[in-house]
C-alpha cells in the first residue's frame, strides 16, 4: 500500500509497505479520506515526530476484523480517532482524557494518510465512531478536528449571549465561529489577515470580520462592543503576537482560550495584575475526547458543520505535499484534505 511519510518539514514522500496484518481485537480499515490537521503544519510540532506517516483525521471503511471483535464488522463505515484512553484512570475519571498515559501511547497504524490503517484494540473499543447515512466521508473528516472545538468552547464556558473574538479563521477558527453560534454566542467577532478567510467567516454566521492586515483589532474590538471588549477569546495562531493581542481584547470577568501553544522554550509575557483586577482567565485547551468526538458527530449529523462550508482543497495521495504546502501557506486554502478511490 502507499504511504505518505514525512522526514522533515519539505521533505514528504510517497512510499509503499505493506498493508498490517489484522490481530484477533483489531480491525483494518481502507481509509477514503484524511484531514491535514493545521497542527500538523507546525514545523517544531511534527519533525519532532519524524520519520512518520501522516495524518490523523481518517475515515474509511472497515475490510477486515479480528475474529474476537463483535461490534463491528466488514463494510461499516467509521471514523477512527487516533488516540483513545483507558476510561479508569484518574486523569480520565475528571475528564482530562488527554492527560491518561494510554491515550497518549494510542495510535493508528501506520497513520491516517495510508491506504489502509490498522485499528488497534483500544481505539476499536473506546473511539471509534460508525458514520451515519447522511454522513459522507468528507463530512466524517471533520469529526476530530469539530471535536476539538467542541472540548474548547466546554473549557472556556461559553454562555449564552457572550462576546466571541476568534483569532485566526483557517479551519479551526471557522469551526469555532460556527459553533459559537450555534451555542448561542450574542456577538461573534472574527479576525484574520487573509481577506478570504474573513469573507467565509461572514458568510458561516461571524457578525464582523475584522481583516488584521489594514485594521487594528483592539480598536475595532472596542468600536464594536461600545468599550466593553469579549466575553471570550479563542486565540489560533501559536505566536506571541496573537496571544497579546488575546488578552488586550479581553474584558472584564472574561476567558481567554489558548488554542495553540508557543513552541516549547518560548515565554509569554503576562501581567497577573491586570488578569487579577479584572478576573481574566487565561484558559488552554489541547485536542479531544470520545465525549467530544460524539457530540461532534451529533453536529455534523445535524447539518451544523459540513464539509461544504470549510473543505477547499481535495488532493491525492500522490499530491500530499502539495497539499501540506497549501495548508502551510494559510492564504486561500482553509481545509485540504487527501481523498482516496
Amino acid at each position: 500500500m502507499k504511504v505518505a511519510r514525512l522526514y522533515r518539514f519539505n521533505d514528504i514522500r510517497i512510499e509503499d509497505m505493506p498493508i498490517p496484518e489484522v490481530g484477533p481485537r483489531e480491525a483494518l480499515v481502507q481509509t477514503k479520506a484524511c484531514g491535514i490537521c493545521s497542527g500538523d503544519i507546525l514545523p517544531w510540532y511534527i519533525e519532532k515526530k519524524a520519520p512518520l506517516v501522516l495524518g490523523h483525521e481518517p475515515v474509511g471503511v472497515i475490510v477486515a476484523v479480528g475474529e474476537e471483535v463483535d461490534h463491528f464488522q466488514v463494510g461499516d463505515r467509521v471514523f477512527v480517532h487516533h488516540h483513545a484512553p483507558c476510561l479508569n484512570c484518574r486523569y480520565c475519571r475528571r475528564g482530562h482524557y488527554s492527560m491518561c498515559m494510554t491515550w497518549r501511547r494510542t495510535r493508528l497504524i501506520p497513520g491516517g494518510i495510508a491506504e489502509f490503517f490498522l485499528v488497534p484494540e483500544i481505539n476499536l473499543q473506546q473511539d471509534t465512531l460508525k458514520l451515519p447515512d447522511n454522513v459522507s466521508y468528507e463530512d466524517g473528516v471533520l469529526i476530530e478536528p469539530t471535536a476539538c472545538v467542541v472540548k474548547s468552547l466546554r473549557r472556556a464556558g461559553l454562555q449564552t449571549g457572550d462576546i466571541v473574538l476568534v483569532i485566526g479563521l483557517g479551519v479551526m477558527g471557522l469551526l469555532h465561529v460556527l459553533l459559537a453560534r450555534e451555542y448561542g454566542a450574542g456577538t461573534v467577532i472574527g479576525a484574520d489577515k487573509v481577506a478570504s478567510r474573513c469573507a467565509r467567516a461572514l458568510e458561516l454566521g461571524a457578525d464582523y470580520a475584522i481583516n488584521v492586515s489594514r485594521e487594528n483589532v483592539i480598536e475595532w474590538v472596542a468600536m464594536i462592543t461600545e468599550g466593553i471588549m469579549a466575553d471570550l477569546v479563542i486565540v489560533g495562531p501559536g505566536n506571541r503576537e496573537a496571544i497579546e493581542t488575546a488578552l488586550a481584547a479581553a474584558g472584564k470577568g472574561s476567558t481567554v482560550l489558548l488554542f495553540t501553544p508557543l513552541p516549547p522554550g518560548e515565554k509569554l509575557p503576562v501581567e497577573p495584575y491586570r488578569l487579577y483586577m479584572n478576573e481574566i482567565s487565561l484558559v488552554p485547551s489541547y485536542s479531544c475526547g470520545p465525549d467530544d468526538t460524539r457530540q461532534a458527530l451529533s453536529l455534523i449529523q445535524q447539518g451544523v458543520v459540513t464539509a461544504e462550508k470549510v473543505i477547499t482543497d481535495r488532493f491525492s495521495i500522490e499530491e500530499t505535499p502539495l497539499a501540506y504546502r497549501a495548508m502551510a501557506e494559510a492564504q486561500d486554502t482553509i481545509k485540504a484534505i487527501i481523498t482516496f478511490p
